[in-house]
């Protein structure tokens, strides 16, 4: 019976990180990946992006903060993940579309997800790669 319940609350974890992951998209489409990214980073969130070093923290914000968001539109769709066996802890992987003007570009992304003291979850790390196939481009600010 323990292992069931362990393995549902494994679950229900990897699903809520998922699904974070889903709504992270969905404002990114609503609001702009700015203002998404913004409200879904960790206070020590990393960025990893192409050319140049991690970017950490204030200094992430800071990175987001500069990107003009007004030019294209970036969603992404998670294909899987996993969890800590803390439940606290995850990833999540998938595909991105870069929508700019009449030119879509796609890459794979990576981000790692932590459960915040109000059980929100937060990324702390965040990468992505740009190209799949001929289409692909690269995330703002690469």
């Amino acid at each position: 019976m323990l292992e069931f319940r362990e393995e549902k609350e494994r679950v229900n974890a990897l699903n809520a990180i998922l699904q974070a992951d889903v709504d992270f998209s969905n404002r990114s489409k609503e609001v702009g990946m700015r203002k998404a990214f913004l409200e879904f980073i960790n206070d020590e969130g990393i960025l990893l992006r192409p050319g140049r070093m991690p970017i950490v923290g204030a200094d992430a914000v800071d990175f987001i903060t500069s990107v003009n968001d007004s030019t294209f539109e970036l969603t992404w769709k998670p294909e899987g993940g996993n969890v800590s066996r803390s439940y606290d802890m995850g990833y999540t992987y998938g595909i991105y579309e870069m929508q700019v003007e009449d030119s879509t570009h796609k890459g794979t992304y990576v981000t790692i997800w932590e459960k915040q003291s109000n059980g929100d979850w937060k990324f702390v790390l965040d990468s992505g790669n740009e190209g799949i196939g001929a289409s692909g481009g690269s995330l703002p600010g690469q």
